[in-house]
């Protein structure tokens, strides 16, 4: 179902970040709304991004996507941990308030794209309200260091998880992260895109970004719904 974007400006301190809030026009009835996070390389105009969130919108979820203080000033280096769970927190709540003034009582869960859902599952983990997270590639460790994981805060979360992790992914050795979801607990699910890398761009079967990030949506928005 079609979808207007609306442009919000939201303070983080002294500072403030560019959204972009999109609701399903004339939805049957209140609808679940997916914050989404850029990854460390790309800001929130990136195409996989927007067509993610456009594809969740034709489904019938409402999504706010965002950007970290740093694509907002231009830096390529990503924010410390401590600025981006504020930026997070910020969004979170901004989203909750739009959720409210359009009449949506549906749950506001949280989703990144690598560096974004690894910042969200710290800002969870700190005590940030949401309803689950969605982790597109989670960044379990850096490329050919799997000595070096980045996965302690996550067995302390009680909320939803899907991890949509491509099978080539060079930031996630498979048994390593097969082992992590079940450590987790039945609260995680993990969810493989065959031949997907970091990307999720498939070898031998090329697509425009947009595309890519469309063909995550389907799974995303019946994880959301299944889990209530």
């Amino acid at each position: 179902m079609p979808a207007t974007d609306q442009h919000l400006s939201i303070p983080v301190g002294d500072t403030a970040v560019s959204a972009d809030y999109a609701r399903p026009d004339h939805p049957a009835g209140p609808v679940p709304t997916v914050v989404v996070a850029h990854g460390a390389g790309a800001g929130m105009e990136h195409p996989f991004l927007r067509g993610f969130t456009a594809a969740l919108n034709e489904l019938g979820l409402a999504t706010l996507r965002f950007n970290f203080p740093y694509r907002e000033a231009g830096r390529k280096f990503p924010d410390r941990p401590p600025l981006a769970i504020a930026t997070w927190r910020a969004v979170m709540a901004a989203a909750a308030e739009q959720a409210t003034a359009h009449g949506d009582t549906g749950p506001v869960w949280a989703c990144g794209k690598s560096f974004g859902g690894r910042m969200a599952s710290m800002a969870v983990a700190e005590g940030m309200p949401a309803a689950g997270l969605i982790y597109l590639g989670y960044p379990l460790h850096p490329p050919g260091k799997p000595e070096k994981m980045r996965d302690e805060h996550l067995y302390g979360l009680a909320t939803p998880m899907l991890f949509l992790q491509g099978s080539r992914d060079t930031f996630a050795t498979a048994h390593l992260l097969e082992d992590v979801v079940a450590r987790i607990g039945p609260t995680a699910v993990l969810q493989w895109v065959d031949g997907g890398d970091h990307s999720f761009a498939v070898a031998g079967a090329k697509r425009p970004a947009d595309q890519v990030g469309a063909s995550l949506a389907a799974p995303v928005a019946d994880f959301i719904r299944s889990s209530g």
